[in-house]
């Protein structure tokens, strides 16, 4: 890969190309040869990264704990460097509509619960764990109803989560599972109209993307990657395009402990066990 910084990413939506392509541009002007690999699901940008074909990753939270448990199982170390603002500190809520009488989590035994992907950390695997550590088990003291748009791109769409909440108003399930800030987006779109629904349950905090690079990443590299980034300021009318585009303001330190609660949703639902076994063996 010569001198040039690889970056993974996964084509969620046309406009990553267009982000990736202004921050090419926007390391090669301070003199850090970048390029990008798009790849058309997560499961392969992680293991791409293992193979050695890119140095960073932009990495779904899903992607990330596989990348960090493929690390372990290898005895090699994975690391999360940055991540946007707007990716600390989330949440996710379960809506009901407002007059269907449901009090309570534990009304929610034996109702339909719509979700989005089933790899969607924050509308699928962190409110199912959020309602089993309540004593709710999924699939077996209520139903799970899949809106599975995407699979491979780890909820990083908003396809499943706008069908699980129509599917909630025009009454084909009792409960859905969004992330707050797509719950705030429905109402003001019309796709569930004002005081038609509320929420249930909210969950915990939890963290979402962040760039991962491994033991092996060229150091000098990486740290000239992490510099410029922290040096975009929102203040610049041609960074703020480019932050704008991918959602943020200001780019942070990178951290881990944001996960824990997906960490214990995978572990619970046994959701990468075969991915990882899968990349652990091909990299062995």
């Amino acid at each position: 890969m010569n001198d040039t910084l690889l970056l993974g990413a996964v084509s969620y939506d046309p406009k990553v190309v267009t982000i990736w392509e202004g921050f090419q541009q926007y390391f090669a002007e301070r003199g850090l040869p970048f390029d990008f690999v798009l790849y058309s699901n997560y499961e392969r940008q992680v293991e791409a990264h293992f193979l050695g074909h890119i140095h960073v990753a932009w990495n779904s939270p899903l992607a990330w704990l596989q990348s960090e448990q493929i690390a372990a199982r290898l005895q090699r170390r994975a690391s999360a460097i940055a991540m946007r603002d707007s990716d600390c500190d989330l949440t996710s809520v379960i809506v009901v509509r407002s007059d269907s009488g449901i009090g309570g989590v534990a009304d929610l035994k034996g109702k339909r619960v719509a979700v989005g992907a089933q790899d969607s950390p924050q509308a699928t695997l962190i409110p199912l764990l959020v309602l089993a550590e309540e004593g709710l088990e999924p699939h077996r003291d209520f139903e799970v109803v899949p809106f599975d748009v995407l699979l491979g791109k780890h909820g990083d769409h908003i396809g499943g989560e706008r069908d699980a909440a129509r599917a909630l108003l025009e009454g084909k399930c009792d409960a859905a599972c969004m992330i707050d800030a797509n719950h705030m987006l429905f109402q003001q779109e019309g796709t569930l109209p004002g005081g038609a629904t509320r929420s249930l349950l909210q969950t915990p905090l939890y963290d979402h993307c962040n760039f991962t690079v491994l033991d092996d990443a060229p150091a000098e590299a990486i740290a000239k990657f992490r510099s410029l980034l922290f040096e975009m300021s929102y203040a610049d009318p041609q960074v703020r395009r480019l932050l704008d585009m991918e959602g943020l303001k200001q780019w942070k330190e990178g951290r881990a402990q944001g996960y824990a609660m997906l960490d214990r949703a995978i572990c619970r639902f046994g959701t990468i066990d075969p991915f990882v076994d899968q990349v652990v063996e091909k990299c062995s």
